[in-house]
């Protein structure tokens, strides 16, 4: 299946699956990438080329990538690996 481009409604998609089925990685971004170290309270609002949109205790943040995102498969690939490179 080929990938998506990232559209509003894709960004809506990948958002939607990652605060249902991930919150606790969603969370751990906002801890280790935005900073908010006492976050307890995250939620993806917006994945786009550049970066994803938190609001992290009700304040919106963003996360910029490492590299411009190319598609939905490009940013499943990059979610994954910026997880794994979390300390644990």
């Amino acid at each position: 299946m080929a990938a998506d481009p990232l559209t509003p409604a894709v960004s809506d998609r990948i958002c939607k699956h990652m605060n249902d089925d991930h919150a606790e990685a969603v969370a751990a971004y906002a801890r280790h990438y935005a900073g908010i170290e006492a976050a307890t309270a995250a939620r993806m609002v917006a994945v786009g080329p550049e970066a994803m949109q938190l609001e992290v205790d009700g304040q919106m943040v963003e996360v910029r990538f490492d590299h411009t995102l190319s598609d939905s498969d490009d940013a499943h690939r990059t979610l994954v690996a910026m997880l794994r490179a979390m300390p644990r």
